[in-house]
């Protein structure tokens, strides 16, 4: 009996020891890459551990493949560029991932840029809302299938100028927050959505004209990879791209931010909010396989190290917007003590 205890025990250990591993598996935001794999690559050439395998796949497709489970199959780490929505917690903790920690690293702003050949272009929310929604209002009020073709059919005092708008795909936290911030934010003042959203409400059908984008060719879904979008925008001089901020500092030799409501897209306005589509960036932890994976602590405490978050850190190079001083300390105690993630903090604003 003894030895088949210790026969067990000895294959339990192997087994363990098998489904450790050493490098670490991210997924996620598009946005959130550039500054996943700098920390990663540093990872890699500062540490005893292997340079993380990090893949954009779009914050909606990450949380999937990190909600899919807790074996070692799954990722580690999922990088969002908008909040986890209370279904894909839900969605977590149906399939077993009930320890997550919510790690916010800085800000960005939603770029909307064009070719920097291009007269600098201004628009306010209310005209890109339009511009992009599936429908839109009469001069009767009700609402038909969007018929502008032309900057100057929504408004005379913009460009008699195509409109052509090559944005990221539903997969996309970087759309989930356009539809938030553009979309809702200005169709919920308006009493032609309005009387809609409650009829929605209503019927229960989820208020999702709110923020329904155009499927005629105008909204070109342009993939996960930013960089597609920018390569768009430097052969097709009419077009607009939308994308994280970061990409637009990268390229900022070939393409210009669009003003927003009066507002060009900096360091300063998006940090300060003036910017009106700016959000924060995430990513999420499996804190249940840090014991198989090592790597996962140092990672994540380098992360969330002055020197890349901070506000003179690596990341800051590339685009990534410091929080401000005081939150930034009590969100890094708070990824430090791996504080459990639950369904109330989702709820709150």
């Amino acid at each position: 009996m003894k030895k088949s205890a210790i026969a067990l025990l000895a294959t339990a250990a192997l087994t363990v020891s098998l489904s450790a591993r050493d490098q670490i598996k991210i997924v996620g935001s598009s946005t959130v890459y550039p500054f996943s794999s700098s920390v990663a690559e540093e990872l890699g050439a500062t540490s005893k551990f292997p340079t993380p395998v990090v893949e954009s796949t779009g914050s909606g497709g990450g949380m999937k493949l990190f909600c899919a489970g807790a074996d070692l199959n799954t990722p580690d780490i999922t990088n969002a560029s908008r909040r986890m929505k209370s279904s894909e917690f839900e969605l977590c903790a149906k399939n077993g991932v009930t320890d997550i920690t919510e790690a916010v690293i800085g800000f960005d702003g939603i770029a909307f840029a064009q070719d920097k050949s291009n007269k600098p272009f201004s628009i306010n929310k209310h005209q890109l809302a339009l511009a992009v929604a599936a429908e839109v209002p009469d001069k009767n009020g009700k609402l038909i299938p969007n018929p502008y073709k032309k900057w100057s059919d929504i408004d005379a005092t913009l460009p008699s100028r195509e409109i052509i708008i090559y944005g990221p795909p539903k997969s996309s936290g970087t759309r989930d927050a356009f539809e938030d911030m553009v979309m809702k934010d200005t169709f919920k003042h308006m009493k032609e959505y309005t009387s809609l959203y409650e009829a929605d409400k209503v019927a229960n059908k989820g208020y999702k004209k709110y923020h329904k984008i155009r499927q005629d060719g105008v909204y070109v879904p342009s993939g996960e990879n930013d960089n597609i979008i920018v390569q768009k925008l430097t052969k097709n001089k009419n077009a607009f791209g939308i994308f994280g901020y970061s990409f637009l500092i990268e390229n900022d030799d070939k393409l210009n931010g669009a003003k927003v409501n009066g507002v060009e897209p900096t360091p300063d306005t998006i940090s300060a909010a003036t910017y009106p589509i700016s959000r924060s960036l995430y990513f999420y932890i499996k804190n249940s396989h840090a014991k198989d994976v090592p790597a996962m602590n140092k990672y994540v405490e380098m992360f969330m190290g002055e020197n890349m978050i901070g506000k003179d850190g690596i990341l800051g190079e590339i685009g990534l917007i410091p929080l401000p001083d005081a939150t930034r300390d009590a969100i890094r105690t708070s990824v430090a003590k791996r504080t459990k993630l639950t369904i109330e903090d989702l709820k709150k604003k």
